[in-house]
């Protein structure tokens, strides 16, 4: 198929897991992509699949001032932009009582901060009309124990979703998000836990949900797809939860 076909499109943390995956879907879709990660490191598995495809640049997702220069070599390189995917995102699970305020800033600039100032930055790249899809979490609706900031952040995104929608439909930007539910990502093992207690981790989260295995990156790319194409046309301010029925 070809629904995004000559969509210029920008996907943040789009070296690895849900990122990489709807990376693939939109080139196979027919988009020209630029994705973001950390690391320059990160990368080179993305060009050794994609050759010079993909345009890659290097910025930190929690830094308000890397955005602009997200920014300008978008400008630089496509002249416009018409999806936007915010994937980067950090989840950091404690108790609340192990919180402190460097770690709570940490969360809320790479999930929050970051992603709202990129958006700020690229607005007078985007064209009319251009979707921007929000990858926030069922973690924003469930009072799962050890997520209080995370879910926090990722409700803090669903809130932009409806008020960004609501400021600029006129213009032509549409926005959306999407809210999975536990996802088979590399992201589980960010968290700093031993081999036994992440398998215990896995193993909690998989009987939680009624689907009773976690999802795919590519079940959460397809959703992106739908959301980035025409035929979303019509969905403004809306949110997708893909949870295998977690959230129920």
């Amino acid at each position: 198929m070809a629904r995004l076909q000559g969509k210029r499109a920008l996907i943040t943390g789009g070296a690895s897991g849900i990122g990489l995956q709807t990376l693939r879907q939109f080139v196979a879709e027919g988009a020209r992509v630029a994705i973001t990660a950390r690391s320059v490191e990160a990368f080179e598995p993305v060009r050794q699949e994609f050759n010079d495809k993909v345009i890659c640049i290097a910025s930190d997702a929690g830094n308000a001032s890397d955005q602009s220069r997200v920014a300008d070599i978008l400008k630089q390189n496509f002249q416009g932009l018409d999806v936007l995917f915010v994937n980067a995102g950090i989840a950091e699970l404690r108790p609340v009582d192990q919180w402190s305020e460097d770690a709570w800033d940490h969360t809320f600039h790479s999930n929050v901060r970051g992603p709202f100032f990129l958006i700020q930055a690229l607005l007078p790249l985007f064209a009319n009309p251009a979707s921007v899809i929000l990858n926030a979490s069922i973690n924003a609706h469930i009072g799962m124990p050890n997520t209080s900031v995370y879910g926090a952040s990722k409700a803090a995104l669903l809130s932009l979703t409806r008020t960004l929608s609501g400021e600029l439909i006129p213009r032509g930007i549409r926005v959306n998000a999407v809210s999975p539910g536990p996802i088979a990502t590399p992201l589980y093992g960010k968290l700093g836990l031993s081999a036994a207690d992440l398998k215990t981790v896995s193993e909690s989260l998989q009987n939680q949900v009624p689907a009773r295995r976690f999802g795919t990156p590519s079940e959460i790319a397809s959703a992106v797809v739908f959301l980035a194409s025409d035929e979303s046309a019509f969905t403004v301010g809306s949110e997708l939860i893909i949870d295998g029925g977690l959230g129920l």
